[in-house]
């Protein structure tokens, strides 16, 4: 076994910065809370290849005093520490005391500094942690790091570096992070010699988010405000009707620290329930101010990662803080309010009455028409029995047939309901009332003969036709088709998530580039600065899915052409989450079939939409035949109740 010996010091150093310095925008986030913490007004970020050529962060904060530099460049050196009693109520963004050690240990860094009223400033110089001399130099009040050539003594960390653009767009979204954290300070960001963010520092929060995060983000914005008990919510959240296609557009704060939480998230997307569409999110900036000795912030090394003393507290305050902000300007009443406002009396409901005339007195009541219950329940179920009848004909009970009109097949007739669910219990019981044999109509007069017409439909199709062993029931709240097979089976098939498959299976399957449609008017849209720096650093990627899009100026996109199965609507949703898997860094295949699921998602048919019989006889067929079993995002598409199970819910079987 090899002996344990202490490490080197300078290894341990090196070990040391990869826990605070995994990537330029992690120098960048030191250098610039640092800068906060001095008290500056004015932050100046500049940086050229991503951060990795040069980062320049300069503030006009209270500087640093020269005798002092050496030391805050020693690991665990910190002006906002003394003692352990402190680190229950940290109140200040930096306090580790890694930063300058971390980040000097890696690069070729610079700091340049004079405190307010002293007559000249000062400069010192390292290289890979090793300090030179404090020399005297002209230097405006504030201080200057330069941290140049980052991980140029680790090249093995290079290796894990992305792209500059990537990097840079890293950066850009962390400052449009820190901006929002203090409306106060003008934050400027400069990216390869061009501005990239100017926020003007008067103290507004909606004046930063409308230059860190858009004009087009703003607009949609509504103002929040609440407090429960010593824990208080104050920023904007966008209105329902205003969905993100993801959550790139959700920033927290805790007393000025920008964080990443869970519970918060939660909270917010819960006081939206009801009130989103599905698949969309709430987007919103929100700022929790709490008592510190309440948040412990010192769990991670990144501190984005924070733990709350009092969670319930604190989730109760965002939540209704929200939803008392999305009340007040008209939405839906809250889910527990509305129960007790909309529930009828017993007495109101329950008439004394016989049917015809509580018929009767609804007709009068509507002025003659007919009842919007009658209406409703029309378009609830729907009915077509699976043998062709001739107009006007009736079925027993004498209900008028809404008759589907057939189309022929273009793929083998399914086999049964057993290729769906290969997992079904063999033994059934025999229908209690067994599906009629189709009737068919008399073939005219004028029609060839049926041995030609046989041979026709083969060279057509390729296959005979048959008629399947089951039949499509109805539909239930125009969302599911019911099925019931030949053994007394049922089967209900959600049409949405069937519709998405078959169009994610359809391009995938196309080789190439999928069909465009060119739009008569251009649409122009403004995504964020992150993500349109991310977007048209891959404009590859997005030719290659159907897209195309150029710079518009100011971190907006606009789009020509788009997929043809793509509404122009939702081409924002469907880029947003894109550019979310390219922040997160997935691969090209993982984004492809992600962007292809969103576009079969957008383009399929919705639940409520009204669907004619063809339709549902198609979706129906695939699903039956085993063709289709899951959605693209993994949600059966049937489900299915046995004719036993049916009997044993209506107590005809033990």
């Amino acid at each position: 076994m090899p002996h344990i010996q202490p490490l080197d010091t300078k290894v341990a150093e090196l070990i040391a910065a990869g826990e605070v310095v995994e990537r330029p925008a992690s120098v960048v986030k030191e250098l610039v809370e640092n800068a906060m913490d001095a008290g500056a007004s004015a932050i100046a970020v500049e940086i050229r290849r991503g951060g990795m050529g040069m980062i320049r962060v300069s503030d006009d904060g209270c500087g640093i005093a020269p005798e002092e530099l050496p030391t805050a460049f020693l690991r665990h050196a910190t002006s906002k520490l003394r003692t352990a009693s402190d680190l229950t109520g940290i109140g200040t963004l930096g306090f580790r005391g890694e930063a300058l050690a971390a980040i000097s240990a890696v690069s070729r860094t610079e700091i340049t500094t004079r405190q307010h009223g002293a007559v000249s400033g000062a400069v010192l110089r390292l290289e890979g942690g090793v300090p030179g001399e404090v020399q005297e130099a002209g230097a405006p009040e504030g201080t200057t790091i330069t941290v140049k050539d980052l991980f140029f003594n680790t090249p093995a960390r290079l290796k894990f570096m992305r792209k500059d653009s990537a990097e840079a767009a890293a950066v850009h979204g962390l400052m449009q992070h820190l901006a929002l954290s203090r409306p106060d300070i003008s934050f400027r960001f400069r990216k390869d010699g061009q501005d990239a963010l100017h926020t003007p520092g008067d103290g507004k929060l909606l004046s930063a988010i409308y230059a860190a995060l858009g004009r087009e983000f703003a607009v949609t914005l509504l103002p929040v405000e609440g407090r429960g008990g010593d824990i208080g919510v104050e920023g904007y959240v966008t209105a329902p009707v205003h969905g993100r296609g993801s959550r790139s557009m959700q920033v927290y704060f805790v007393n000025g620290r920008f964080i990443k939480s869970q519970l918060l998230t939660a909270a917010v997307e819960e006081a939206y329930h009801n009130q989103l569409l599905k698949g969309k999110y709430p987007g919103c900036v929100l700022s929790v101010t709490m008592p510190v000795e309440l948040v412990d912030v010192n769990v991670h090394p990144a501190k984005t990662q924070i733990k709350f003393a009092r969670e319930r507290e604190v989730f109760d305050a965002v939540y209704h803080t929200v939803l008392d902000a999305l009340t007040a300007r008209g939405g839906p009443v809250p889910r527990q309010e509305a129960a007790s406002l909309t529930a009828p009396s017993r007495q109101d409901f329950f008439q004394s009455m016989d049917a015809k005339t509580w018929r009767e007195q609804g007709a009068a009541s509507s002025g003659g028409k007919k009842p919007v219950w009658d209406t409703e329940m029309k378009h609830t179920v729907r009915l077509w029995d699976s043998a062709p009848r001739s107009a006007g004909e009736t079925i027993p009970n004498g209900t008028p047939v809404e008759t589907p009109v057939g189309t022929p097949m273009d793929r083998p007739v399914p086999r049964g309901p057993e290729a769906l669910f290969p997992d079904a219990p063999p033994e059934r019981p025999e229908p209690s009332a067994p599906v009629p044999p189709p009737q068919r109509e008399p073939v005219p007069a004028e029609q060839p003969p049926m041995e030609q017409q046989s041979m026709d439909q083969q060279s057509m199709e390729g296959v005979a036709p048959e008629e399947p062993p089951w039949r499509i029931a109805g539909e239930l709240l125009r969302t599911y088709i019911v099925c019931e097979s030949g053994n007394g089976d049922i089967y209900l098939i959600d049409k949405h998530a069937a519709h998405e498959r078959v169009n994610f299976d359809r391009l995938r399957s196309q080789e190439g580039p999928p069909m465009r449609q060119t739009l008569l008017r251009p649409l122009v849209w403004e995504p964020g600065k992150e993500d349109a720096a991310l977007l048209l650093e891959n404009l590859s990627l997005l030719e290659s899915l159907g897209f195309a899009c150029e710079e518009f100026g100011d971190g907006s996109l606009v789009l020509r052409e788009l997929p043809a199965d793509l509404d122009p609507e939702d081409a924002p949703a469907v880029l947003e989450e894109l550019a979310s898997d390219l922040r997160e860094g997935r691969s090209v295949e993982e984004r492809r079939d992600r962007v292809l699921r969103t576009m079969a998602c957008k383009a399929a048919i919705k639940g409520g939409w009204e669907s004619d019989a063809r339709e549902l006889r198609v979706l129906a067929d695939r699903v039956q035949s085993g063709e289709i079993r899951y959605c693209p995002h993994g949600r059966p598409v049937a489900v299915k109740l046995t004719g036993r199970e049916i009997e044993k819910m209506f107590k005809r079987i033990v």
